[in-house]
């Protein structure tokens, strides 16, 4: 009898050494995507056009609803008098709510924004300084690998302009950026 335990627990021990759960054979949650985007902000400094230029994002998520992103923006394009700006900004993400292909989420950036203000205002000058930027996007899965995203952020730069003899009251850039994303890494 105790040969026939034996025998009957090593048959049903090899069927459970090669069963396996589903996430484990297609591996994490966690996902990479890179991406390019285009921007177009309001500057806060000068009214008078809107700065545009190209960007890339990385996006790794830990989980379906929580994440990390980080951006580069170059926005050197179309600025009043060759005022430029540059962002490199990195933070948290939540997906908030997903619809089909939809995948609506917040974020919280924080990182550095370089201006160069136009010429006539302020002779050329630039700035450096740091900033915090909320923001939403919304992306739509193309298929596995490919993504479409939307995005809004409004920038904080506490301590600009940050001029001589001149009050440091702030600014507020904002705008919207388009682009797409591929996913290097993940399975969803």
């Amino acid at each position: 009898m105790l040969k026939k335990i034996l025998i009957l627990s090593c048959l049903l021990m090899s069927g459970a050494a090669f069963a396996q759960v589903a996430p484990s054979v297609r591996g994490g949650n966690s996902t990479l995507w890179v991406g390019g985007e285009f921007g177009s902000f309001n500057s806060d400094f000068d009214a008078k056009s809107r700065i545009v230029g190209p960007g890339v994002d990385v996006d790794f998520n830990f989980t379906p609803k929580i994440g990390l992103i980080g951006e580069m923006r170059w926005l050197h394009w179309n600025g009043h008098d060759s005022q430029t700006q540059s962002d490199y900004l990195a933070g948290g993400k939540y997906a908030f709510f997903r619809f089909h292909r939809f995948t609506f989420n917040a974020k919280f950036l924080v990182g550095g924004v370089w201006v160069k203000y136009p010429v006539v205002a302020t002779g050329g000058s630039t700035g450096s300084y740091f900033a915090y930027a909320p923001g939403a996007d919304v992306d739509y899965r193309i298929n596995r690998h490919w993504m479409v995203r939307g995005a809004y952020e409004y920038q904080i730069l506490p301590s600009a302009p940050g001029f001589a003899n001149q009050p440091s009251h702030g600014l507020t850039p904002n705008g919207f950026t388009v682009g797409v994303a591929y996913r290097l890494l993940g399975v969803r």
